[in-house]
C-alpha cells in the first residue's frame, strides 16, 4: 500500500487495477489481497432494496452518456440508458449510507464516491475509489474541506473543492496539478475524454471567468465568458469547444477552448433561470440545455468541433452582441434589441416544473435522455428539419420500477 500526504490532502491506495471496459455488474472476484485499512470497508452490503422511500441525492451521466448513476440516502445505483435497465446497486445497512456523488469511468468497474445526505456513508471531505468487480475500495483521498465534485478519466482523477482543484494520476495517485478557482460551491468542472488530449475546464479566478487547461501543450487560457457568476459549464468530448451559462440563465455561449474565440451565442429565454445542465452531442452538432423552467432545449451549432482543433477559428469576435451568420434578422443587426436577433432552440421538451433535470444525447440518432431528481427517465426524439416539440419515446421512474411503461 502506498501513502502520500501534503498540507491539503492525504492519499491512501491499494493496488489500482487496469480499467477495462467490462460490465460493472460482473460478479465479485474473490482473488487478490484484502484491503488493509478497515475503515475503507463498507458496512454490510444488502443486495435487496429497502421497501421504505428512497431519497435521491445525486444524478449524473457517465462520460459517453451510455449509463447514468444515482446516489441515494442508503447507497448508489448504476443504470444503462439504451436499453434502459438497472445494472447494479449497493445499499448500505446501518445508520449511514448516504452517497452524495457518484462518478463512473465509462462502463468500467471503477467509481468515485463521496458521502452525502443527513447520514453520509463517508466523511464529506473524502473521495473513495470503489472497484465494483472486486467489491472493495482501492483508494481514499482525504482533504481539509468538503469535496464538491469528482471527475474521472482513464488516466486521471480530478477532485473539486470549493476553491481548489486537484489533478491526480490514476495509476499511482501521484498529485500532478493544483488549481485555484473562484468560489465553486457546486463543484463545476469538465474534462475532455479523447485519449492523448487532456483538457480541463473550471471557473477562473474572478466572477464570470472560466479557465481552460490544455495539458498536452502545457497551455492555460482564461476566458471572460459572462458578466455574472458562472452557473454551468461543459466541454465537447474532444475538448475543442466549451459552453457556459451564467446565473442569469438567459444566454448560453460557446467558445473555442484554444484561443477563447466566441463561436456562437444562443438564447434559452428572456426570464432568469437556473441552468441545471449543458451537453454537447458526440459530434458537437447539437447542444442540449435543461433549467428550472421545466423545458429542455436543443440548439443547432454552426461550428464543427473537429474543424476548431488547435487552429484559430474564423468565427465572430469575442463580442457577446454579435449576430451569428444564418440568423434571419442579421440584416437589421443593431436596429432591433438584441433579444429579437437571438438564436433560439430548434427543439423543446416540456417537463413538470419543480424538479431538477439533467440532459444528455442518446445513442440513437436525434434523441435526448432526460433524468429527474423525482426518478424520471425520458427518452425523446427531435426532428432537425422541422424542429418544435420533441416526441416522447420512453418513460420510466427508476425509483418506482413498477411504474415503467
Amino acid at each position: 500500500m502506498a501513502t502520500a500526504s501534503s498540507p491539503n490532502h492525504n492519499v491512501t491506495s491499494s493496488m489500482l487495477q487496469p480499467y477495462t471496459d467490462q460490465q460493472p455488474d460482473t460478479p465479485p472476484d474473490d482473488g487478490g489481497p484484502p484491503y488493509a485499512a478497515a475503515n475503507l470497508n463498507p458496512s454490510v452490503l444488502s443486495p435487496n432494496p429497502s421497501p421504505s422511500p428512497i431519497e435521491l441525492l445525486h444524478l449524473s451521466f457517465n462520460q459517453d452518456y451510455a449509463c447514468f448513476s444515482t446516489g441515494t440516502d442508503r447507497g448508489f445505483r448504476v443504470y444503462n440508458c439504451d436499453p434502459y435497465r438497472e445494472i447494479f446497486r449497493r445499499d448500505f445497512d446501518g445508520n449511514g449510507g448516504g452517497v452524495g456523488a457518484v462518478e463512473m469511468l465509462f462502463r468500467s468497474n471503477m467509481l468515485g464516491l463521496v458521502g452525502g445526505g443527513d447520514s453520509p456513508q463517508y466523511p464529506l471531505n473524502k473521495v473513495m475509489i470503489w472497484d465494483n468487480h472486486r467489491s472493495r475500495y482501492t483508494a481514499e483521498l482525504s482533504f481539509r474541506s468538503e469535496v464538491r465534485g469528482v471527475r474521472l478519466r482513464r488516466d486521471r482523477i480530478i477532485v473539486v473543492l470549493e476553491q481548489k482543484i486537484f489533478v491526480y494520476n490514476f495509476a499511482d495517485l501521484k498529485l500532478l496539478h493544483q488549481i485555484d478557482t473562484f468560489a465553486n460551491p457546486t463543484g463545476l468542472c469538465a474534462v475532455s475524454q479523447v485519449g492523448g488530449s487532456f483538457v480541463l475546464l473550471c471557473p477562473g479566478l474572478q466572477k464570470g471567468q472560466v479557465r481552460v487547461e490544455h495539458y498536452a501543450s502545457n497551455r492555460t487560457k482564461f476566458i471572460v465568458a459572462h458578466d455574472s457568476r458562472i452557473a454551468c459549464i461543459t466541454l465537447s468530448q474532444d475538448g475543442n469547444m466549451l459552453a457556459t451559462a451564467s446565473i442569469k440563465g438567459t444566454l448560453i455561449r460557446i467558445y473555442n477552448t484554444y484561443d477563447g474565440t466566441l463561436l456562437q451565442e444562443v438564447r434559452r429565454g428572456a426570464d432568469r433561470a437556473e441552468i441545471y445542465s449543458l451537453a454537447f452531442s458526440s459530434t458537437a452538432q447539437w447542444l442540449a440545455v435543461s433549467s428550472d423552467k421545466g423545458t429542455v432545449h436543443v440548439f443547432s451549432l454552426k461550428v464543427n468541433s473537429g474543424n476548431v482543433g488547435s487552429k484559430r477559428s474564423n468565427s465572430p469576435p469575442d463580442n457577446p452582441s454579435a449576430v451569428m451568420p444564418g440568423s434571419s434578422l442579421s440584416f437589421i443587426k443593431g436596429v432591433l434589441p438584441k433579444y429579437f436577433s437571438s438564436e433560439w432552440s430548434v427543439a423543446q421538451f416540456r417537463l413538470p416544473e419543480g424538479y431538477q433535470y439533467i440532459v444528455a444525447f442518446g445513442h440513437q440518432r436525434n434523441t435526448v435522455v432526460i433524468l429527474g431528481l423525482d426518478g424520471s427517465f425520458y427518452r425523446c426524439k427531435f426532428e432537425p428539419g422541422s424542429g418544435g416539440e420533441m416526441t416522447q419515446l420512453e418513460y420510466h421512474n427508476f425509483l418506482k420500477p413498477e411504474e415503467a411503461f
